[in-house]
């Protein structure tokens, strides 16, 4: 680590760092408090979106109870064809945002299955549906939260490091100049008190 300047430039330096330090804190803090509050929003939505499939299964369950008696080839009737998301950008964090989901649904002969299984392929579409916006809320959450933390340590940085810091750099060099002051001070006496004594000697004839 470099040997810190004792110097009046130095000091004007860390004046300028400190004044930097304490404009930016009062951002990084605001920040902060939005990127909290997006987090909060995403993880109520997350929360919504996961109570409402569990819901969904439950109504399923109890609108089609055959289903779990049944034990008919059910595969294939829903799949996942494309999922549309784009980028959104919440304060400054690129953010997932779900668009559209396409599936493929599976056509088949109505005499050739149970006529419930037209309602199950129906629900079978709202909770792929559900489970992918579960997954994009997840990840929308996780990197705000991320946002969060690494903003935390940036004011962290800032409030706890930056400025004590500064602050103490800047004390430290005040001592040290106002101790270097009066030690000019003291010799500037000491050499005019010298000047004068020899003057005086050399008026009365002596030497001085």
């Amino acid at each position: 680590m470099a040997q810190l300047a004792m110097n009046k430039s130095e000091l004007q330096k860390q004046r300028r760092q400190l004044a930097l330090y304490e404009r930016l804190l009062p951002s990084l803090e605001l920040k902060r408090q939005q990127l909290r509050a997006e987090a909060a929003k995403a993880e109520r939505e997350l929360r919504r979106l996961e109570h409402d499939l569990t819901t969904f299964k439950q109504d399923t369950a109890r609108a089609i109870p055959m289903l779990a008696a049944s034990d008919l080839d059910l595969s294939g009737l829903v799949s996942l064809k494309d999922v549309d998301i784009q980028d959104d950008n919440v304060v400054g964090v690129r953010v997932p945002a779900l668009v559209e989901v396409e599936l493929d649904v599976a056509s088949y002969g109505f005499l050739a299955r149970p006529h419930w299984v037209d309602a199950w392929q129906a629900r079978l579409q709202e909770m792929v549906r559900l489970e992918v916006a579960i997954n994009v809320a997840r990840i929308r959450h996780a990197r705000l939260e991320h946002a969060v933390k690494r903003t935390t340590q940036r004011v962290n940085l800032f409030d706890k490091v930056l400025i004590p810091n500064a602050q103490e750099t800047i004390r430290r060099i005040q001592i040290f100049l106002a101790d270097a002051d009066r030690a000019a001070v003291v010799r500037a006496k000491l050499a005019k008190q010298k000047h004068h004594h020899r003057a005086s000697v050399l008026e009365l004839g002596g030497q001085p």
